[in-house]
């Protein structure tokens, strides 16, 4: 089972790649919570956060549910993030794993 270690220091380039080694799916990241604006693949997920996220680190398995991952994210640096499948051509139903994300 693989999981996936994320903090602040982190750049949106390799949140995406380390999501994609341990997942198999990909993710899109936007600058906020509404998902309007991709986030520059240089930007640290600390310069990206909102006043009022709490940032820090975490780790996430892959049991761990589509929608609650994309929740925990918002929660924790303000920005939005969305599962899709590995092809990156469509978004990953909310209620399914983030393991099933990657088998899609």
């Amino acid at each position: 089972m693989a999981d996936l270690r994320i903090d602040s220091r982190m750049k949106v380039k390799t949140l995406k790649a380390n999501f994609k080694k341990a997942f198999g799916a990909s993710l899109r990241v936007y600058t906020t919570a509404t998902c309007k604006a991709k986030a520059d693949d240089e930007a640290t997920l600390g310069s990206l956060m909102t006043s009022g996220a709490k940032g820090g680190e975490q780790t996430f398995g892959s049991n761990l549910r589509v929608g609650n991952f994309e929740k925990k994210l918002t929660e924790m640096y303000g920005i939005g993030v969305q599962v899709a499948n590995p092809a990156d051509t469509k978004l990953s139903d909310n209620d399914i794993t983030l393991a099933a994300a990657g088998k899609e």
